[in-house]
């Protein structure tokens, strides 16, 4: 009776290590060696939504540049053995889903938020973000510029803002008496102040700063009060690549910030920009 036993007890030892190891072999499948296959291949593809001084393109020769642009052409050249970013031009509310179909391997330049880490895997922030408001200083909509900020919320007043970003979801739920008019990217944007189609620029406020370097006969800005968002801006990876390889992206932008190339590219573009 005792051999039986111990004979019963090998067996289920035995049987729970073959559904372990079943279940280890079926992770691992699902895991995809994102920094090994870009070795290989020499390329890894960027979604590239347009974010100044994030992600910026040029309208004439179609060159990407911006900060999250140039660490990520670093870090292929330098930590996957001199592999190319391939830019894949796209919008902002197509950026998650282009990134889980496999239609680029990196998201850049995204927001940090709880609802999306649900689907994708995050690095560590490179930079924070927290929105301002840019308008027209001679528009009469706005009144009290002082009080601009806790009070924007007005009525008559157009707030222009990229459709699907974390800009767009903050601002609606703060706006109930205004209007917002969403639009495809930021120069969109800007050129619907500029033009006075709407009233108010809601973006982040380093990329605003660019639009008021550019703009400064006119342009001038308010911070909302309270804040209407306050984030750090990311890499958006697929949920099936390995903690190892994000945990290398995530030391490589530890370097970058420590040794202060993040400020030194956010201080070089927005300078390019006055």
């Amino acid at each position: 009776m005792k051999l039986i036993k111990r004979i019963t007890s090998l067996a289920a030892i035995v049987a729970v290590l073959a559904i372990q190891s079943i279940a280890t072999s079926a992770f691992a499948a699902d895991q995809e060696a994102l920094w090994a296959n870009a070795q290989k291949t020499h390329v890894i593809r960027a979604g590239a939504g347009l974010a100044p001084p994030d992600v910026m393109r040029d309208p004439v020769s179609g060159q990407y540049s911006g900060i999250f642009v140039d660490l990520l052409k670093e870090f292929a050249d330098k930590e996957l053995g001199g592999a190319k970013v391939e830019f894949v031009d796209t919008d902002w509310d197509n950026m998650i889903a282009g990134l889980n179909s496999g239609k680029w391997d990196v998201a850049m330049a995204i927001n940090r938020k709880p609802q999306r880490a649900m689907v994708i895997h995050f690095t560590d922030p490179a930079r924070f973000f927290e929105i301002s408001l840019v308008y027209n200083k001679d528009n009469p909509k706005i009144g009290d510029k002082a009080t601009f900020g806790s009070e924007f919320d007005k009525e008559g007043v157009t707030f222009a803002v990229v459709a699907g970003t974390s800009e767009d979801q903050a601002l609606s739920s703060r706006v109930s008496k205004g209007k917002i008019l969403r639009l495809p990217n930021i120069d969109d944007v800007r050129l619907a102040v500029s033009s006075r189609r709407a009233d108010v620029a809601v973006a982040d406020s380093v990329t605003n700063q660019m639009f008021i370097n550019a703009n400064k006969a006119w342009a001038v800005s308010s911070m909302p009060e309270p804040s209407l968002a306050q984030q750090g801006i990311a890499f958006g990876l697929r949920r099936s690549v390995p903690l190892d390889d994000i945990e290398a992206f995530n030391i490589f932008l530890e370097q970058k910030l420590a040794d202060g190339t993040v400020q030194r590219l956010t201080d070089r573009y927005i300078a390019e920009s006055k």
